[in-house]
């Protein structure tokens, strides 16, 4: 890595969940000089040696190439979950906006690029063994989510082949949780329909355990933790990111103090399917047919070659969400706000 005085580091997304963690450790590493944030809205927030420049990248106005210049790394974290029900719209932002930065990163010469993939790019996988980095990436094509991180792979694949030179690192975490996400996850995926306090254990008597509903979690800290340590080693390549235990209908049981009911996958994406074809959910029964289908992830690729290991379980990760949305906690930026302020 280039000198501490020297060293500039811009992240796209950059006060979103992941990237206001991201932001946090890199401006608290004496090895970065400075951090350059790339948001829609410039928040209040100001960490030590960070500026923030306002950019939307489904525009095709933005500069990127002048702001990315004499970088020497791009995290590229934006990233929009909504409108699920317009997935052109999601696209431009998603795919366009991420073509965008990858094609700006040449142009600039910035010799490092860590793209934010996801578990989601995955094809389907088993549920009973982790698969590494080498699994198919080719999502699950009826989500949204997962078409579009699996389209930026194959992007990312052509970019390896034309731009030797730059070092591309995919970082693939689990489900990503913190105390300050909370309200914003709850925006995103439980709507303004699902209040905060009413995830509290005593009123749920037992928990729908429905076949295949058994995924990964992780701290965002822990994840961002990864990034800073790819930014400043020379790995390249794919990580998967997850902490112990895999979630599944019986360890939520024992964290809610609830039974375990059995329910059909069929019943489940009925239900689901109703409440967001009336725009009363916003996740949509696509994204919970993928999750029923994503593998368990095998990250011993980033504790040998990272020197990376979560600091947090997944049951503390869940424990730690579930009282921010008891509380409605948030952040200063406009994506974690929370509920005082929605």
């Amino acid at each position: 890595m280039t000198s501490a005085q020297d060293s500039r580091i811009v992240v796209t997304g950059a006060t979103g969940n992941v990237g206001t963690s991201v932001v946090r450790l890199l401006s608290e590493d004496p090895e970065v000089g400075s951090v350059l944030g790339l948001a829609r809205r410039i928040p209040d927030w100001s960490p030590p040696k960070t500026e923030w420049e306002a950019v939307d990248l489904a525009s095709a106005q933005a500069d990127l190439v002048k702001l990315f210049a004499g970088a020497t790394a791009v995290v590229h974290l934006a990233w929009a979950f909504q409108p699920t029900h317009d997935p052109a719209a999601t696209w431009r932002t998603n795919v366009l906006g991420g073509i965008r930065v990858f094609d700006a990163v040449a142009e600039a010469r910035v010799p490092t690029l860590v793209h934010a993939s996801s578990v989601g790019a995955y094809s389907p996988g088993s549920k009973d063994h982790a698969v590494d980095e080498s699994w198919p990436t080719h999502g699950w094509p009826d989500a949204a989510y997962c078409r579009e991180k699996a389209y930026l792979e194959r992007t990312l694949d052509t970019f390896d082949r034309a731009h030797p030179r730059v070092r591309v690192v995919r970082m693939r975490p689990a489900f990503l949780f913190k105390r300050e996400s909370a309200s914003e996850q709850r925006r995103i995926f439980g709507g303004r329909f699902l209040p905060g306090p009413l995830a509290r254990p005593e009123l749920l008597p037992f928990l729908p355990d429905i076949p295949g509903l058994r995924v990964q979690a992780l701290h965002t800290d822990d994840a961002a933790e990864a990034y800073r340590l790819a930014i400043g080693s020379d790995v390249r390549g794919a990580f998967n990111l997850a902490a112990e235990p895999a979630v599944d209908a019986a360890l939520l049981g024992e964290m809610f103090d609830a039974r375990p009911v059995r329910l059909s996958r069929t019943a489940a994406r009925s239900a689901i399917a109703a409440a967001w074809g009336l725009h009363l959910l916003p996740a949509s029964p696509h994204l919970f047919d993928a999750v029923l289908r994503l593998p368990l992830m095998d990250c011993t690729r980033a504790r040998t070659e990272l020197g990376w290991s979560p600091q947090h379980s997944a049951s503390e990760v869940l424990q730690e969400f579930l009282r921010g949305l008891q509380r409605g906690e948030g952040a200063d930026t406009e994506p974690l706000r929370g509920r005082k302020a929605s």
